[in-house]
């Protein structure tokens, strides 16, 4: 018997039947597609979080490069609450606040991305440089932020609207030595 990630039954060797690797790539993308959401949707289910009684957890950023630091961060956050939205700023938002040639990945796949790992319950892409307007659609319990901000330095903006919808701002320590900046720099020397 084989069994996909989801462990779904993909195969019988007794039944003679067998499933095919794309198959279990498909079925794995429809998962992933289901936690990408809009900010109208994300609203949504933020509301019936709330109404059962839930905590819903969200944090934003660019994940350019996803490495094993943002997979620490994003399972500390969410174990915070009883469901992780991540906000996800698209690639224009990206490259006026990381520069020229960022992203490395456009917003479509940094998405899929994120919304492959089990931590994420949702991904929403929002075209601002600031997460703003995502906070106020979700109306999160808790705000996750990675030890390289603190309460005093997130965006004044951002922080007003966390305060308007009553989230409690949790800072989680930064993992030392993994930075999408260092893993760029690291390619740049291979590449001399």
């Amino acid at each position: 018997m084989w069994f996909n990630a989801d462990g779904e039954l993909v195969g019988d060797e007794s039944a003679g039947f067998q499933n095919s690797s794309s198959h279990i790539r498909f079925r794995g993308q429809q998962l992933m597609q289901t936690k990408i959401i809009d900010l109208q949707e994300l609203a949504q289910r933020a509301r019936e979080l709330r109404g059962a009684g839930k905590k819903l957890v969200v944090t934003n950023g660019c994940f350019d490069l996803l490495h094993l630091g943002h997979v620490r961060y994003l399972q500390a956050a969410r174990k915070l609450g009883d469901a992780l939205a991540v906000g996800l700023n698209g690639d224009r938002s990206v490259s006026k606040l990381k520069g020229n040639g960022r992203p490395i990945n456009n917003e479509s796949d940094r998405a899929e991305i994120l919304a492959a790992l089990s931590c994420v319950d949702f991904v929403s892409v929002f075209p601002e440089m600031r997460a703003t307007r995502f906070i106020r659609a979700a109306q999160p319990a808790i705000y996750a932020k990675g030890g390289d901000y603190t309460s005093e330095s997130l965006n004044p903006e951002e922080r007003a609207a966390l305060q308007e919808v009553g989230a409690e701002i949790r800072i989680i320590p930064f993992e030392k030595g993994y930075s999408t900046s260092f893993l760029l720099e690291q390619l740049r020397n291979a590449r001399q």
